[in-house]
């Protein structure tokens, strides 16, 4: 058994995540923890909302409350919809929690005694109109290396390139719109990263199975020189820059850290919050000199967030100079698209996670968005594709297979597994199959390659359904019931093993193909298991309502009508 650490990139504050965020991190993130557990591993998956920053504040003033309060509504929102995807975070925790504000300090602290930190006085925008410092992103303008005109203050995403907010050419405030901004003097704290690239740069370079776009994007921002960064911000929310006694570091009252920069000590800081609320440790997770040495550590995310996760969060960890776990596998994603273009709240473009459960139960969405998802290059959700997957994946490959099978076996053999017949050859060649199919499924699932791995499961379905149709079970009944009970048989069994495949990816859907044979364990097959005879003899079946209902084109039509489709 081992021990696997699993992060998915922190969901922001600001509102319910749309179906590109959860494809991006959390859903896949989710698949493999729930593949390695059912192979027996001791897994822990942390998230948690992230919520510091000026978006929080800007949210809570558009809704009139203060930031605090609105952190906490937000925050069970996103926790509650998580948990009605079957997101199985061991916990979900918070950004704005005690330990990562301890943690935050920590670092920041190891950092400045190795030298890494600088107190540097610095020019940044200020907005004359909002009467305030605008924070990177707040600032926006044109890409001084690209002529993007929409690049924000701390990254463009047209071209990738990190940016500070004075690199920008015609600022404005993304607040107020106000042009009425000009550069001041502020005392920050900066990061060194400069100091430590070429230990970072080592680092990454030992990552010798890290997926191309992972470590193309973090060569990237190698190759063309990491700067130095601040850390701090001129903010009231968020982690509060202290000095050595403990109280406001002089000169820097009431600034805040970077929300970039304490984010990703919240992995850190939620498992410490899993370990108080579950009464265990959580140090043989992260520090190596207390056992986490034996823990595998992977991340997920999607690509524009591995520049801070390969370059600022390694600085910080690396910089310490203590002995941290760091990340082993990094799984990046690429967009998910509404039609080619980008979700939209203010454009009723795209469907968010609470509205999809409106419309479907969660194992729908499950199995489009890892099946079809945006992983070796950006996707395109459509609600055509959707239909057309879904209603041939589900309904007629899978959902058919396990009703037709069990409904017989209701009607012809007393709805309990028969005990006559001896496999043939059919059988044989079909354990064949399925041990290869089983093989390449667990080979796709421990390299992380999700829309690979549902090809292997289809396939296995698929298997399924040709062998029902050579076996004929339903012809064979007619004439020679022991042959008609060998085909029930191995029927039954393959809906058992079906849903044990079917787990990790639609979990809700997995347990009623389960039950449908009287089967409660949903643990991944290992290599050499007998799959064909898992099923005692005599155990009840019993039908299951419809598993998967078919999308009919009405239903497209309506939807499309709401959240908006190829003419939008």
């Amino acid at each position: 058994m081992s021990r696997i650490l699993i992060t998915s990139a922190l969901p922001y504050i600001n509102g319910i995540k749309h179906l590109g965020n959860l494809a991006g991190s959390m859903l896949p993130a989710d698949v493999w923890a729930r593949f390695k557990r059912g192979q027996g591993n001791d897994v822990l998956y942390i998230c948690a909302t992230d919520e510091h920053g000026t978006p929080a504040e800007l949210a809570a003033a558009a809704a009139g409350q203060d930031v605090r309060t609105y952190c906490d509504e937000q925050h069970e929102i996103q926790r509650a919809a998580g948990e009605a995807f079957g997101l199985s975070f061991d916990h979900f925790g918070r950004s704005s929690n005690a330990p990562n504000q301890r943690l935050t300090q920590h670092f920041a602290e190891a950092l400045e005694k190795n030298g890494l930190i600088e107190e540097r006085v610095d020019q940044m925008v200020y907005s004359v109109d909002d009467a305030r410092f605008l924070p990177d992103r707040y600032v926006e303008g044109t890409c001084p290396h690209c002529a993007y005109e929409k690049a924000r203050g701390d990254q463009c995403d047209n071209c990738g390139r990190l940016l500070d907010p004075t690199d920008l050419i015609n600022p404005y405030s993304s607040v107020s719109g106000s042009r009425n901004i000009e550069v001041r003097d502020t005392r920050h704290l900066y990061l060194l990263q400069t100091k430590i690239e070429p230990q970072i740069r080592a680092w990454v370079e030992s990552k010798s199975d890290w997926q191309t776009l992972a470590k193309s994007i973090a060569f990237k921002h190698l190759d063309e020189g990491l700067i130095d960064r601040g850390i701090t911000r001129d903010l009231a929310w968020g982690v509060p820059v202290v000095g050595p006694d403990g109280g406001p570091r002089p000169g820097m009252e009431g600034k805040v850290f970077y929300v970039w920069f304490d984010a990703p000590i919240e992995y850190i800081g939620a498992t410490e919050e899993w370990a108080q609320k579950n009464g265990t440790t959580w140090r043989d997770w992260w520090r190596l000199d207390e056992g986490a040495d034996d823990v595998r550590y992977v991340q997920f995310m999607g690509k524009d967030n591995v520049a801070f996760h390969t370059v600022s969060f390694p600085a910080t960890i690396i910089g310490s100079g203590e002995p941290w776990k760091t990340v082993d596998q990094l799984k990046a994603f690429n967009w998910l698209n509404w039609y080619g273009g980008k979700f939209s709240t203010s454009q009723k473009r795209g469907v968010f996670m609470d509205q999809a459960l409106e419309l479907l139960p969660a194992d729908y969405w499950r199995w489009h968005l890892t099946a079809y998802g945006p992983e070796g290059s950006d996707a395109a959700f459509t609600w055509e594709q959707f239909q057309s997957t879904t209603n041939k994946d589900l309904a007629d490959v899978l959902g058919n297979f396990v009703n037709r099978i069990v409904k017989f076996t209701e009607s012809k053999f007393d709805g309990v597994v028969p005990d006559a017949g001896e496999p043939g050859p059919l059988e044989a060649k079909l354990a064949e199959d399925i041990a290869a199919g089983i093989a390449e499924a667990t080979a796709q699932f421990e390299a992380m390659e999700f829309r690979k791995a549902a090809v292997a499961l289809r396939a296995t379905w698929v298997l399924g359904n040709e062998y029902l149709q050579e076996a004929a079970p339903w012809t064979a009944f007619k004439t020679d019931v022991e042959r008609s009970a060998v085909g029930v048989r191995t029927g039954l069994n393959l809906v058992a093993l079906f849903a044990r495949l079917a787990a990790p990816v639609m979990p809700f859907s997995a347990e009623k193909i389960a039950a449908s044979v009287g089967a409660s364990d949903l643990s991944w097959p290992a290599a050499g298991e007998d799959v064909l005879n898992a099923l005692p003899i005599g155990q009840k079946v019993q039908a299951a309502e419809v598993l998967f209902k078919k999308i009919e084109d009405v239903q497209v039509a309506e939807w499309t009508e709401r959240f908006g489709g190829a003419e939008a």
